[in-house]
């Protein structure tokens, strides 16, 4: 038993406790609630003024911040006034969000304040929140945002002694988005600046833009000793770019070709892309030494130019590239001699039809939908015949592509195909046909895809049947007879979405795409909030996820307090191991690589959709990013960034950085293994 004085600390200590942490622990679980509330109307797109402006005026910034983010989300105007409000609020991390959600919504309304914000703030009190606001008013675009960035590129014209200020380094690298309105000449002033990353950033948007003016600036970048610039500008020195600059094609071709043997891969994978575009065969021995180069991307990326050169040699180093040892030069070799007219594709290609491995099987369908023939068509009729879904998808495509007529009159057949892919493609061809019976065959097929975990299918067949019912009036009421009266409504916003797009009778009777059933309650939310947001938040607690693949191991670390939707439903479907033995799917040379498909051919995902957690993360090198088939469209795909790619800012979500591994990334190559996948 304790002694009475011992008692009366420990009362003392007890009430100091609570004294102290209770009031904390209350303002936590007040917090929980108003982030509860803001994932809520953002997981349904429902905007709700009143819930919107008292979190806006919450006490703490964390709640402020993700009350920007949640307007910027949902896209309605009407956030503009609360917006415009927390770009002056006393955290600076509250304006950073609040100036990137007001581009998010691209309301004409907020431009004089982002302006004001922006030009009326000296250089040495900017920061990320002033940046934001450049992308904004980029974003609403036009010609008094052009007005906007010739003033504020004038201020800051580099000179050696001046630093460029980070905002001014946004206004560059955001220009592209004016179109005809970039300033070019003022963005040629700054590739006199001394720091790469001013050089880079002009080089960007000259490049992105293609701008015939910029001739000399991208031919000059090419010799640029930073690889960026190089590799930036050299993607733009296109044949198309000769032509419309009036270059001479074959001088051009000739610095590009200079460039396919430079040190650094990322250049090397442009260099070949840009020398490819001017189809001529005289450029096939330079791209026939890449073949065999040290690095499997710029590998890859030769076979695809040869495809593009042609002419007997390419022919040759294809054919021998179909016996490589890296499946994806294979590929890349096979798909390149069906767009050569007398290459032997046909013999080259007939092992892969009879493989054991479905993937190449698949690979044999899309080939021989490219080369066309009589025995490809015999042979595309067969693999449609496969026991695979995936398998049938590709020869269904190619069957179309060969001979449209019978595509059709097939795809009758496959509406029904317990393949949810099948299904989509075949609805796609039916959607072309002005006989109106095939509403009925639609109508089935719609009735199936109700099953499905995806969208896709129910999708596919909304958009032919509303095509047809726009093509007379007997195809009208087929629609109206045949398919609405048996499907009077839909709780799938993306089908609603689709309705809205391509079918207006659907799409009066089955209401607006937004609000959107999620099937989620608050108290999900609230437990996301606890176990994610806020350890994030407070603590800077980040989970981190392990890539084991056959090149080595890439360790990702997760942005839950930026995506955590995202970030919860990516953990939970690793835990499922549904990725593990997988291959990566896509992967584009200095672009992205791609995988968390479980199907493995570029359609598979879970039964969910998630809608887009768009944030201010940049897509630079090892970025994360949620692959999309239109807005909120999510589910487990996910890209990694080979480098920099400021154009996907803003459009698709970040919810990870590469940690570790950035050597490995480098390597994968499309159809490399994944061995597992697991939270560290």
């Amino acid at each position: 038993m304790k002694s009475w004085p011992s008692l009366r600390i420990l009362c003392a200590f007890s009430a100091f406790l609570f004294f102290f942490t209770s009031p904390l622990q209350a303002q936590d679980e007040a917090l929980v609630e108003t982030l509860s509330q803001l994932m809520g109307l953002q997981d349904t797109r429902r905007y709700d003024a009143g819930v919107l402006r008292d979190a806006a005026r919450h006490p703490d910034a964390i709640a402020r911040r993700h009350a920007a983010l949640t307007m910027g989300r949902i896209g309605d105007p009407a956030a503009t006034v609360f917006l415009a409000e927390l770009l002056l609020d006393s955290d600076p991390k509250v304006q950073t969000d609040a100036a990137f959600a007001m581009g998010l919504i691209g309301d004409l309304a907020g431009f004089s304040r982002l302006r004001e914000f922006v030009l009326n703030t000296v250089v040495s009190r900017q920061h990320r929140a002033h940046e934001e606001a450049v992308t904004a008013i980029m974003l609403i675009g036009g010609t008094e945002a052009t007005e906007f960035l010739r003033e504020f590129l004038n201020r800051f014209l580099p000179t050696v002694q001046t630093v460029v200020p980070a905002s001014v380094k946004r206004g560059l690298v955001e220009a592209w988005r004016l179109g005809d309105g970039m300033p070019v000449d003022l963005l040629r002033r700054y590739l006199d600046s001394d720091e790469g990353d001013v050089q880079w950033s002009a080089i960007y948007s000259l490049a992105r833009n293609s701008d015939s003016e910029a001739a000399d600036l991208l031919l000059a970048a090419t010799d640029s000793p930073i690889d960026s610039v190089r590799y930036t500008a050299v993607r733009a020195l296109t044949g198309a770019f000769a032509d419309s600059s009036g270059l001479d094609r074959r001088a051009l071709a000739i610095r590009v070709r200079r460039l396919v043997n430079d040190s650094v891969a990322h250049v090397r994978v442009n260099a070949l892309r840009a020398l490819a575009s001017f189809g001529n065969p005289i450029d096939v021995p330079d791209v026939i030494d890449r073949v065999s180069d040290r690095d499997p991307n710029v590998r890859v990326q030769a076979a695809t130019a040869l495809g593009q050169l042609g002419g007997s040699k390419a022919i040759e180093t294809l054919l021998e590239g179909v016996d490589a040892r890296l499946f994806a030069v294979q590929r890349e070799a096979l798909i390149s001699l069906a767009q050569l007219p007398e290459s032997g594709v046909i013999t080259a290609v007939s092992p892969w039809v009879s493989s054991e491995d479905w993937l190449q099987r698949n690979v044999a369908a899309n080939v021989l939908g490219m080369a066309g023939g009589d025995t490809a068509l015999a042979w595309l009729d067969y693999l449609t015949q496969d026991p695979d879904g995936r398998v049938v998808a590709a020869a269904l495509q190619g069957l179309i592509n060969v001979d449209s007529a019978y595509g059709t009159e097939l795809s009758r057949q496959y509406a029904t195909h317990p393949d949810f892919v099948v299904r989509a493609i075949a609805a796609n061809q039916l959607g072309l046909s002005d006989d109106p019976s095939v509403v009925s065959v639609l109508a089935e097929s719609f009735r199936i895809a109700l099953r499905d975990g995806q969208s896709d299918a129910r999708i596919a067949v909304v958009r032919a049947v509303g095509s047809i019912s726009q093509r007379g009036n007997r195809q009208a009421l087929a629609a109206d007879n045949l398919f609405l009266r048996r499907f009077p409504s839909s709780d799938d916003y993306l089908v609603r979405r689709a309705a809205a797009e391509k079918f207006p009778l659907a799409s009066e009777r089955w209401g607006p795409e937004r609000p959107v059933e999620t099937h989620r309650e608050m108290g999900d939310y609230r437990d996301i909030v606890r176990r994610l947001i806020l350890p994030a938040e407070i603590r800077g607690q980040n989970p981190r996820v392990k890539i084991e693949t056959d090149r080595g191991e890439i360790v990702i670390e997760l942005f839950p307090a930026d995506a955590p939707l995202t970030v919860q439903a990516f953990l939970e479907y690793i835990e499922l191991r549904s990725l593990d033995a997988g291959r990566w799917h896509r992967v584009v040379p200095n672009f992205v690589l791609q995988d968390g498909d479980p199907r493995g051919d570029g359609w598979g995902g879970p039964d969910y959709v998630l809608r887009d957690e768009i944030n201010r993360r940049r897509y630079n090198r090892g970025t994360v990013g949620m692959a999309l088939s239109g807005p909120d469209t999510g589910g487990s795909q996910f890209f990694i960034a080979h480098s920099a790619q400021p154009h996907l800012n803003g459009t698709y979500p970040v919810f990870g950085r590469v940690e570790v591994g950035y050597n490995v990334m480098d390597r994968i190559t499309r159809g490399d293994r994944i061995r597992r996948i697991r939270r560290e």
